[in-house]
């Protein structure tokens, strides 16, 4: 499938998949929480001072599609990255709530492809990841975070009271997640990965070092707590 090259692009796919996907689909809850995110940003966006004008739209996109490949990817069976791996190989578990299911998406998305996302972005415009980038990146940094909370409280109640399903508590998983933090050290592996371009054996080693971490924490996150009809 053609990737999206623009904002509005990448929020149609994603209110495809929304419609498409059954809430049987644990797939479904990550993609409404980044949906919900995209939308907020994208409000957003026009009317901030940036210091470094298009990065952010440009990063949305870059970012999207690498959700976008790796949803792609699982539809064929295909894993290539291990960050994924364990939200798209659990999406039909009825045993993990919903909530958990949000969380390991945007560990995968944030803690592996974020920082590749960054740096994609600003090859592609010519630019470093410098102060100027990091400023527009950091200044979204409290919108996401309310939005997540948000989505995370309702996911936690009223979606579970929608789809009348129960679950042992999940607070203690909920609790070792934080987005804030989470786009805090991607973007200090964006400037890692950048400073490795010039030694590509090492940036792949690295990357893939990375990937791994990533699909281990969430795996992690997945852990079962359906409670027995």
């Amino acid at each position: 499938m053609a990737h999206p090259t623009s904002v509005a692009a990448v929020l149609k796919r994603l209110e495809q998949l929304d419609k498409q996907l059954p809430d049987s689909d644990g797939v479904k809850w990550f993609n409404k929480l980044y949906l919900e995110v995209t939308q907020q940003v994208a409000q957003a966006a026009p009317g901030m001072k940036q210091a470094a004008p298009g990065f952010l739209e440009a990063l949305d996109v870059f970012f999207g599609n690498r959700y976008f490949d790796a949803f792609d990817a699982a539809a064929k069976h295909e894993y290539p990255y291990h960050a994924w791996k364990p939200l798209f190989k659990a999406r039909s578990n009825k045993n993990i709530a919903p909530v958990q299911f949000a969380l390991a998406g945007m560990n995968a998305h944030i803690n592996h492809d974020l920082a590749i996302g960054v740096c994609d972005t600003c090859k592609s415009r010519g630019e470093t990841p410098g102060d100027p980038e990091h400023k527009d990146y950091d200044s979204v940094n409290g919108l996401i975070g309310k939005v997540e909370q948000q989505m995370k409280a309702w996911m936690m109640t009223g979606l579970l009271k929608e789809l009348d399903v129960a679950f042992n508590p999940v607070d203690d998983i909920v609790a070792v997640w934080n987005v804030e933090r989470a786009r805090d050290a991607a973007w200090i592996r964006a400037q890692v990965i950048w400073s490795l371009r010039d030694a590509q054996l090492l940036q792949r080693s690295y990357e893939d070092m990375n990937d791994r971490a990533v699909g281990f924490a969430g795996g992690a996150l997945l852990v079962p707590v359906g409670l027995a009809s």
